[in-house]
């Protein structure tokens, strides 16, 4: 005998009840079939629904109704193609019924638990009617039995108390001689007086568990609209899957704390006799489902799965007259037992001092005003203080039977949490070890649970969610570069990487599943208005793991808002060199909020595009060597504009070509003037661990008065052109000493400098190409012979590449 029960999910249209029905005729093939319904889909709210509004006197209960009356009709024309006159006078009668109840309780005013019973059975037996009435006409040996005929309770009316012994023998007396499939509805049964009553919340799964338990069957089957019990809630975490197998205890906790699949009293009496009972998909029938059962025999990781339940408020007792004396803790639980207030979490401090316990938001202020009434006395006299409470909050657990006696769990919990900025108000674990509970703010659960989820079931795979602000020509090379690179950065580094929002000067566009890169352009013209405090706010709300911040601006407004953005726990990569080469308090200040937060504050780009400078740098530092000396040539603009300026060409074109292949600042002027070099190497020079502020960096211009102080960038061009010959001068000179341009930047002994230099042959930056950078380090270890860095130092597609090698090293943190 095999006994399966189904939910309203499962027979909430016609589509859903022909596929029930095919999964029935499968089974009844093979064996005599139990099967143990709900209302159809919405049914019963609609029936509560109806009924209040009666009680309330007012008529549009006659409108809910006919809407109940329409889909039932419905259901019968859609499955049941010319049905007899049976069938549809059946269903007629039984809604009549229904009617004239909804009438009696308008006319009555009145609307008492027994008659709620009676009209919430309606739901269970419609549908019961229906699905028999469709198996017949598919040729099944099908009957439909009322359960209330075989399930006795007392007259607790809406949770009836069942008597098993008499219930037991019902069950066992009519299935002796059993049709080939048997329909029963769920959650109906009736007291031992004849009235009608119900078996509560998850009645129809208490229903097939006193059927499972009463014939003593295999396995219990419970069908549903989701593929079993999964490692997380899907809804939330779209990497979470089902979980094969599940001790009893173990899916009493998921259940308990949020996985509605199961409702654990209900199903009890399974529990008791040991009967398995498997979780199915009717959606998805092939799918294996979760095996329930004394013991889950898995060997594939300490925590089974993780879980949250919302809408908690969170209460404190605490005092120094707690300390050392007994009765407070049963004082406490006492007035809530009494209040019928339920107790989800508690926590107390080994001082004794204080006593947490969370409880249902809706039960806060009955249970507030309870305790204080019950301690008011010791509260008048400061022996304790009036009880604090804090709302909006939420439970997550972990849960494992193999979690026990597992070392790090914990630490690797709070360690994930912590990472991300979830901040947790109380934690519980019990001595069994079986699950780990913390209370945290309501607006974290997504994030806790995917964080979580991927630090315990995805093992090596890390998702990083980044927002990128400033997306011109090098924010385009990196979206591209991002898209090329995706697959191989899952499959090869595990990554999985995603943009979730973009935005230049006049649009933002976020997308909480990830932008399609292949159509950004597209969907940024349809955005929203941009604003910097938008695009933190939205950053903020979409409260995404792993977050980052990307800043490819030369905003001073923009690198504003990285310390709002560490505060968060958003880490940040930039290759905007002001926040960094700002007054040195503000560098200390972001580099301090970076460990506070655990936040990266990452900007290798600021100095060198794609060249590893800092990095080096910071290698050096970390190792204990102390750089005692730089010399540089980290502008790879002014050192394209060197390298391709001379007798027959002019300064102006060649300033402009540099501009053209996107290797100078949107502003010229900046890389020009010196002021992007001096931002460089005080920044190498702050790495290296001195104290400097931009004004500190002498700074020997070649530009003339007419260039420094031009209005525009246009009025600066002007100016170049009208400057020729002093630009053909600095040339002439460097060839008349045999000498190459180069625009230097050098730090030795606690002082920098940048300026135009003069590089005589055999010098290693005499033979610097292009738009290369050159950077040599002079230390401790390394004082005669530096360590030198060189490569091409400007342009989109190596500063993208920068950024990226930032953003994916932000995964190691």
């Amino acid at each position: 005998m095999e006994v399966l029960k189904f939910g309203g999910s499962s027979v909430g249209s016609s589509k859903r009840i022909h596929q029930v029905v095919e999964i029935l005729d499968r089974y009844s093939k093979h064996g005599k079939v139990v099967c143990v319904v709900s209302a159809v889909g919405g049914i019963t709210d609609k029936l509560l629904k109806a009924g209040q509004l009666a009680l309330e006197k007012n008529e549009s209960f006659a409108a809910e109704f006919d809407e109940i009356r329409k889909i039932h009709l419905s259901l019968v024309s859609e499955l049941i193609p010319n049905a007899n006159d049976y069938v549809l006078e059946y269903l007629e009668e039984e809604l009549s019924y229904l009617k004239n109840l909804l009438d009696g309780i308008y006319l009555i005013n009145e609307l008492t638990p027994k008659t709620s019973d009676k009209l919430t059975s309606f739901g269970e037996l419609l549908s019961s009617f229906i699905i028999t009435e469709v198996a017949k006409h598919r040729g099944i040996d099908a009957v439909r039995k009322n359960s209330q005929e075989l399930i006795v309770t007392n007259s607790n009316f809406t949770k009836a108390e069942v008597n098993y012994l008499v219930t037991n023998k019902n069950i066992r007396d009519y299935f002796k001689t059993a049709h080939q499939l048997t329909v029963l509805p769920g959650f109906v049964a009736k007291s031992n007086l004849g009235e009608i009553t119900t078996l509560g919340r998850g009645g129809s799964d208490f229903t097939a568990s006193i059927v499972a338990a009463a014939l003593q069957v295999k396995k219990l089957e419970i069908w549903t609209d989701v593929s079993g019990m999964y490692t997380a809630n899907p809804k939330l975490v779209k990497q979470a899957v089902p979980i094969e197998v599940l001790s009893y205890q173990e899916a009493m906790e998921l259940s308990h704390f949020g996985a509605k699949v199961l409702f654990p009293p209900t199903v009890q009496p399974a529990l008791d006799l040991e009967i398995p009972i498997l979780i199915k998909n009717t959606l998805k029938p092939e799918d294996k489902g979760t095996l329930i059962k004394t013991h889950s025999n898995s060997t594939s990781g300490s925590v089974s799965g993780i879980t949250s339940v919302d809408h908690i408020a969170l209460l404190t007792l605490q005092g120094n007259g707690m300390v050392g004396i007994p009765g407070f803790s049963k004082r406490l639980f006492e007035v809530l037992a009494l209040e019928k207030i339920n107790v989800i979490f508690i926590t107390q401090a080994s001082s004794e001092h204080s006593i947490c316990f969370g409880i249902s938001e809706g039960d806060a202020d009955l249970a507030v005003t309870s305790v204080n009434a019950c301690f008011e006395y010791e509260i008048s006299t400061r022996k304790i203080r009036p009880v604090e409470v804090e709302k909006n909050l939420s439970i997550i657990a972990l849960v494992g039977d193999r979690m026990k006696n597992h070392q790090g769990i914990s630490g690797k919990m709070f360690s994930a949490l912590g990472k991300n900025n979830v901040n947790v108000r109380a934690i519980a674990q019990g001595a069994s070890e079986k699950n780990i509970s913390a209370v945290i703010l309501e607006n974290d659960v997504k994030k806790a649970l995917n964080a979580l989820h991927e630090s315990f079931f995805e093992v090596k795979t890390k998702q990083l969610n980044v927002f990128i602000t400033g997306v011109g020509n090098v924010g385009h090379r990196l979206l591209s570069q991002i898209e090329q690179q995706r697959k191989f950065l899952k499959n090869e580094l595990r990554i999985n990487l995603r943009v979730m929002g973009i935005s230049n000067s006049r649009k933002m566009y976020f997308d909480e599943e990830g932008i399609d890169l292949g159509n950004w352009k597209d969907h940024l013209e349809q955005g929203e208005q941009a604003s910097l405090d938008g695009f933190l706010e939205k950053a903020t709300q979409l409260n995404k793991r792993n977050s980052i911040f990307v800043d490819i601006t030369a905003s001073e407004a923009v690198s504003q808002m990285y310390s709002s953005y560490l505060k968060r726990s958003i880490s940040v990569v930039a290759c905007n060199k002001i926040a960094c080469s700002s007054e040195f308090h503000n560098y200390k200040t972001l580099k301090n909020l970076s460990k506070k937060y655990n936040a990266s504050f990452l900007f290798e780009t600021n100095v060198g595009a794609g060249l590893p400078i800092i990095d080096t740098l910071s290698n050096l530092v970390a190792s204990g060597d102390k750089v005692t000396s730089i010399q540089a040539v980290l502008s790879g603009s002014l050192n394209f504009v060197f390298n391709n300026f001379d007798s027959s060409t002019k300064f102006h074109d060649v300033v402009k070509e540099a501009q053209k292949e996107g290797f100078t600042e949107p502003d010229p002027r900046i890389d020009l003037s010196g002021v992007d070099v001096a931002r460089k190497i005080l920044i190498l020079a702050r790495e290296s661990g001195y104290e400097m502020n931009l004004e500190d960096i002498e700074n020997d211009s070649f530009l003339t008065k007419a260039n420094l102080e031009s209005d525009t960038v246009d009025d600066f061009y002007e100016s170049l052109s009208e400057d020729e010959e002093h630009f053909q001068k600095l040339f002439s000179a460097a060839i008349a000493n045999n000498s190459q341009l180069k625009y230097v930047a050098e730090f030795d002994k606690g002082k920098a400098k940048v300026g135009l230099k003069e590089i005589p042959q055999g010098h290693p930056f005499y033979n610097l190409e292009g738009k290369d950078n050159i950077v040599m380090f002079y230390s401790h270890r390394y004082p005669e012979q530096p360590i030198i860095v060189k490569g091409a130092g400007a342009g989109a597609d190596v500063t993208a590449s920068g950024l990226f090698a930032d953003i994916i090293r932000v995964s190691n943190k």
